[in-house]
């Protein structure tokens, strides 16, 4: 078997782009990837097509030999555009490898731990919603039958105009959340690194009532050391990580104690390769992962495969906002039954794509965000 053909295919869905990426093969086998970076989609682009010339004519078996040859066909090995081309051409090679076998991908990693994957509505409520709303939004999370779902509790624009008046307000947001959600139901905050050392003790006393299971990425990432102190000052468990692209970038993180949870992007973070890595990385320090998965079908299947093969995975993020669009533009929908993803079953990923769901999906470059300036959502 050899390897033909290497395509992308780019789809605006929502608040961002997804990207997925064909490799064929001469036996009629084709391998689907995932690398719907947000905002420089178009360069991840340029650079899966640049890495195309080294797949194209070999025997595609073997993912994690391709993951060095890649990793090291560029003298200047990492950043988020060559890591996240790298993670899509390495997803769609363990699609190919499963489907040649017959088998899932997750028993090419060594089998599965579980079948059942819990899961929490990600992207639910935002902070400039009023109380009464996040009390019936965390109701119908419940509803819907998860056990946790995330929200923002704040408003960026707002705290930066008046700390003390905003985190009260959080506090406020959080215990209205609480109220709505029951005892049980374990609330996710998503900070987008928009506080600061002094800051994140603040709101973190404000929302201790609640019991908020984490504080997602509640300063800038680039920083282990800061993040490890703030890590020893708050009471409620830090999770990040899914900015980090390889094992190399996670080990200062996890030595300096910087995380209770550790949250790698399959899309970014080197693919399932490297992920099962950063995994087994993360265990020797005990500490579980929670992958990031912003993405389309794809990325969600591959993110499933890996959590269901590793000891120490806790939670899968769900974008429950996407997911009628996500399951249209899959072959196979993910089975979803009383807050778990139940794990495909098919050989390779267990899914593909469909495109022409997506067709009145055309790409478009991602917007600005007015309020903040991050070409993000």
């Amino acid at each position: 078997m050899k390897i033909t053909k290497i395509e992308t295919f780019k789809f605006w869905v929502d608040w961002s782009n997804w990207m997925f990426v064909r490799v064929e093969t001469d036996e009629g086998i084709s391998g689907w990837g995932e690398a719907s970076l947000h905002g420089a989609l178009e360069a991840v682009e340029t650079a899966i097509h640049e890495l195309s010339p080294h797949l194209v004519g070999e025997d595609p078996a073997g993912p994690e030999r391709h993951w060095h040859r890649l990793y090291n066909a560029w003298r200047w090995r990492g950043g988020a555009t060559m890591m996240t081309a790298l993670a899509a051409l390495d997803i769609a090679l363990w699609d190919i490898e499963g489907k040649r076998l017959g088998v899932p991908v997750w028993r090419l990693l060594g089998g599965a731990h579980r079948t059942r994957l819990p899961v929490y509505a990600s992207h639910w409520m935002w902070g400039h919603m009023d109380l009464d709303t996040v009390r019936e939004r965390a109701a119908e999370a419940v509803a819907r039958g998860f056990k946790g779902f995330k929200c923002m509790p704040f408003r960026f624009e707002e705290l930066r105009r008046n700390e003390a008046s905003e985190i009260a307000r959080a506090g406020d947001f959080l215990a209205a959340a609480r109220e709505g959600a029951g005892p049980d139901t374990e609330i996710y905050v998503e900070c987008s690194e928009f506080l600061s050392p002094r800051t994140a003790p603040m709101l973190d006393r404000a929302l201790a009532p609640s019991r908020p299971a984490w504080l997602e990425e509640p300063i800038p990432f680039e920083n282990a050391k800061a993040m490890a102190r703030l890590a020893r000052e708050v009471e409620t468990p830090i999770a990040t990580g899914e900015r980090l692209l390889s094992r190399y970038e996670f080990r200062e993180l996890l030595e300096q104690g910087g995380a209770k949870i550790v949250q790698p992007d399959l899309m970014h973070a080197g693919g399932i390769t490297e992920c099962r890595r950063i995994a087994a990385l993360a265990d020797t320090y005990y500490v579980p992962v929670a992958p990031h998965n912003p993405g389309g079908p794809i990325c969600t299947a591959a993110a499933m495969h890996l959590a269901a093969s590793v000891p120490n995975f806790l939670v899968l993020e769900q974008m429950e906002p996407q997911r009628a669009i996500r399951d249209a533009a899959s072959t196979v929908p993910i089975r979803f039954e009383d807050g778990h993803f139940l794990l495909p079953e098919g050989p390779g990923l267990g899914i593909e794509p469909n495109l022409e769901a997506l067709a009145a999906h055309a790409f478009q470059p991602q917007p600005r965000n007015e309020r903040t300036g991050a070409i993000y959502r």
